[in-house]
């Protein structure tokens, strides 16, 4: 059976998904048409139901629960891997309700939590994550809402923090923060789905055993090409989490589904009984 499958190019995803989309482990008679897109594409092929498995943004999911089983392996969720709001002058985050903001998209995780943290900022643009940094240093928007590797690389860059959105959700709902899953169309038989949720589990744990030696996929995909970089990227994104969300990752989860409905974010007709398969 072929199945249509969708990641990003970013380091965790590639290192996630490498044995398991180039034959290095016995896939049990399923194959894999992948495409690799950046996150906010991701979402919105989601929307569209074009892809039979996705990694997609909490923040979309909320949405899409119906249609599609979150996985139990494959998760970005954990403590200190949140979005970042930046900017190049100093800025208090009280006052960036009057600031025009760049964000990577408004189905995205980081959105979610943005929208939760300062609901009055609603001047926002939506641009792919990786403009955000150029677009803020030149002058384009007062601040942006970064992830990805964008928070090992921003200070560098002669960036400031204005707030660390992992620490504000971490502090103020004393959970894990859950930014990107790993959904399947609810549509295939359970069967089916379960398999493809063990091999992604198998695939990450293949990976791990030849850290921290980084593949060619893994590399030639990377948008951020220094590899201690890469290697800061795989650590934190991907942990314990992402080869079993356990009970910690599904109540963080399960925290996230409350909040957002509890701030108008969700609707309760596009949640099942169990966002699960």
């Amino acid at each position: 059976m072929k199945l249509t499958l969708g990641f990003s190019p970013c380091p965790n995803d590639t290192f996630i998904f490498d044995a398991m989309v180039n034959g290095l482990i016995d896939t049990k008679g399923l194959t894999f048409d992948y495409v690799m897109e950046d996150v906010e594409t991701l979402n919105q092929m989601a929307m569209e139901g074009k892809l039979d498995i996705t990694k997609l943004s909490y923040g979309t999911y909320l949405n899409l629960a119906k249609p599609y089983a979150l996985l139990h392996s494959g998760s970005a969720l954990g403590k200190g891997v949140g979005p970042l709001l930046v900017s190049k002058k100093p800025i208090k985050f009280e006052d960036i309700d009057q600031c025009t903001i760049a964000i990577p998209g408004a189905k995205t995780t980081a959105n979610l939590l943005l929208s939760m943290a300062a609901p009055s900022a609603q001047n926002k643009t939506e641009l792919i994550f990786s403009e955000i940094e150029a677009a803020v240093l030149g002058d384009k928007f007062d601040a942006g809402l970064i992830i990805h590797e964008g928070r090992f690389t921003y200070a560098d860059k002669g960036l400031h923090k204005i707030i660390d959105l992992g620490d504000w959700w971490e502090n103020t709902m004393n959970a894990a923060i859950p930014l990107g899953g790993i959904a399947m169309k609810r549509s295939f038989e359970k069967s089916i789905i379960a398999k493809v949720d063990a091999l992604i589990k198998e695939s990450v744990l293949l990976s791990w055993k030849s850290y921290p030696k980084l593949s060619d996929f893994v590399k030639k995909n990377a948008q951020e090409m220094d590899e201690s970089v890469m290697r800061q990227h795989i650590q934190l994104y991907v942990n314990e989490f992402t080869t079993e969300l356990g009970k910690t990752g599904v109540h963080s989860i399960d925290t996230l589904f409350t909040k957002a409905k509890a701030a108008g974010l969700v609707a309760e007709h596009h949640l099942p009984e169990n966002i699960f398969y």
